[in-house]
């Protein structure tokens, strides 16, 4: 597991904040238990170039290694 995936664990909340997770090319789509717990400082520095929220939603631009990390963070949710 990368300590990526660890890190963006740990800047959405934690694991009981991570009600879904998807990824989506570029992207990963997480809908957040309680959405004030994102660090969005944390996130940027895992490699994030952007964060866009609405509401619950929020999705991460990761770039091309998305899926990878989403494959990682669901292992390391379960």
């Amino acid at each position: 597991m990368s300590d990526v995936a660890r890190n963006l664990i740990e800047a959405l909340g934690g694991k009981e904040n991570i009600a879904e997770l998807e990824s989506c090319i570029t992207r990963l789509r997480v809908v957040l238990v309680s959405p004030g717990r994102l660090n969005e400082k944390q996130v940027k520095a895992q490699g994030a170039v952007g964060i866009l929220k609405l509401g619950s939603a929020v999705q991460i631009v990761l770039g091309t290694h998305a899926e990878r990390i989403e494959r990682e963070m669901k292992a390391l949710l379960k």
